[in-house]
Formats: structure tokens, C-alpha cells, sequence
């Protein structure tokens, strides 16, 4: 299985070395594609059987939570850059579209489902879901508001010197666009919180990572002209501190407590060694 699990992040990166040919740096948009992939192993291994199935898990993620909420991003901060950055998103959905049906198609065709992983996942109401993903928004929305702060004002704001006067300009509608985000990257990993076979808390966890990664890391590793090697670490850590916890409460909240124990990740994944 570990072997599998290791071809299935080295083949599932490949894809995003299309990016390469036009860019350069083959070697590191095949590592940023190692790690994506990497974050949907957990989906691979414990969400839906079919190819389809995991297709509608990873693709509502990565044209979401890698593309449209880094374009709005960019939108808000960077009006210069609003039409580069537009095009540029349309040529990155199609290309994370690829990157979704071959990690679909390899955690298909390498057989990845664990074999134990039947548990059946509990799930909110209709209703309940729609007030979750809410109040997901919400804490995206603070945790946008403190640790954006504490990276603009003691690492940031030196590259980004009239971020503050942007977002004052924008006024309440700065904090609509954040809670919008939040609610949008949470609607996102719905069908993962509710396919992902594993207990809440693994979920929230495996959840946390794939927003950061699929967010900010993946994104990040790969040098660009606009950002030098400190800036996009700085970046990377923001993003982890606002992502991470966002998934964390996704999926903690989204996922009610369940009467009947699920499998625990650890037991299934040695029972699959």
C-alpha cells in the first residue's frame, strides 16, 4: 500500500508540469503537484469508491480553494493585476481540471480504497449544513482578521505598504468578500467531510491540511516573478494559520458526533500494510 500511496502523489503531480512548459521550472511544479496530490491521499484512500466519486470530491476544491479564492485575492490587493489575473485563472482552472481526473483516475486504477473503509459518515440536515458552512465564514473571517494582521503589520507590510489603506477603503464590504471566501472554501470540502470514511477528528485534520495545501503550499513552492523566496514562506505560514484552522472547524462541525464508534484511521491503515 505505501508503494501505492507513493506512485499515486508521483504520478497524481505530474499534471502540474503543464505549467512548465511555458513557465520553466519543471522539477518544482512537479514537486508542488507531489504535495497537492499528497493532500488528497486521505481521499484516495477513505472517500468515494468510483473515479467519478473522487472526482467530485478533489475538483470542487481545487477550483475553489486554488484558484477562485486565490484570484479574489489578487482581485482585492492587486487591482493592477485584475485582467492578468483573470486570464491566468481561466488557463488554471483547465489545468487543475486535468489535475483532477488523473488523480481521480490513478486512485481508480491503482485500487487505493481501503477495503475496510465502510463505515457509514453521519451528516447535518440540509438546514443545519447551510447554518454551519455560516458560521465557517465566520471564523474564516476572524481568523483572516488576527493572523493577517499579526503577518501584515510584523512581515508583510513592507511588500504590501498600502494593503491596510485597500481593505479600509473597501469597508464592509472587505469582510463580506472574507466571510464569502470562507463560505465558498467550505462548500468546497463538503463532499470530502461527508464521504471521508474516517472519525471527526481525522476528518477536521485531513480537512485543514488539504485547504492549506491546495490554498497556499502547493501553490507557493514554485518561484515566481512577483514574489521572492522569504515572501512566499511568510505566505505559506499566513495561509496555514487562516486555512488550517477553517478546515479544522468544517470539519469538526459539519461532521456531528456520531453514536456508533467509527473505525479509527491508524487501525485501518495497519490493517492494510
Amino acid at each position: 500500500m505505501k508503494s501505492r500511496v507513493v506512485l499515486y502523489c508521483l504520478l497524481g503531480g505530474l499534471p502540474m508540469t503543464i505549467a512548465a512548459l511555458g513557465a520553466g521550472k519543471f522539477a518544482w511544479w512537479w514537486l508542488s503537484g507531489i504535495v497537492l496530490a499528497a493532500a488528497f491521499v486521505p481521499v484516495a484512500l477513505f472517500g468515494p469508491r468510483s473515479a467519478l466519486g473522487q472526482f467530485g470530491v478533489i475538483a470542487p476544491v481545487l477550483a475553489i480553494v486554488t484558484v477562485l479564492c486565490t484570484w479574489s485575492e489578487v482581485a482585492v490587493f492587486f487591482p493592477a493585476l485584475r485582467e492578468q489575473a483573470t486570464r491566468d485563472m481561466r488557463a488554471s482552472l483547465v489545468m487543475y481540471f486535468i489535475i483532477a481526473v488523473v488523480l481521480s483516475a490513478v486512485a481508480w486504477g491503482l485500487r487505493l480504497q481501503n477495503p475496510l473503509a465502510h463505515d457509514a459518515v453521519p451528516r447535518r440536515s440540509p438546514a443545519g449544513a447551510v447554518v454551519m458552512i455560516l458560521v465557517c465564514g465566520m471564523a474564516y473571517a476572524f481568523f483572516y482578521l488576527v493572523f493577517g494582521a499579526i503577518t501584515y503589520q510584523f512581515f508583510t507590510k513592507v511588500y504590501y505598504p498600502e494593503g491596510a489603506q485597500i481593505a479600509q477603503s473597501l469597508g464592509l464590504w472587505f469582510w463580506a468578500i472574507q466571510i464569502g471566501r470562507g463560505v465558498l472554501m467550505t462548500a468546497a470540502v463538503v463532499p470530502a467531510i461527508y464521504t471521508l470514511k474516517m472519525n471527526r477528528w481525522q476528518t477536521a485534520i485531513a480537512i485543514g491540511l488539504m485547504i492549506w495545501v491546495a490554498g497556499g503550499l502547493a501553490p507557493l513552492l514554485v518561484p515566481n516573478a512577483l514574489m521572492g523566496t522569504t515572501q512566499r514562506m511568510i505566505h505559506i505560514v499566513e495561509i496555514f494559520t487562516q486555512n488550517a484552522p477553517l478546515g479544522i472547524v468544517a470539519g469538526s462541525l459539519l461532521r456531528p458526533k456520531s453514536t456508533v464508534a467509527s473505525a479509527s484511521l491508524p487501525k485501518i491503515a495497519a490493517a492494510s500494510l
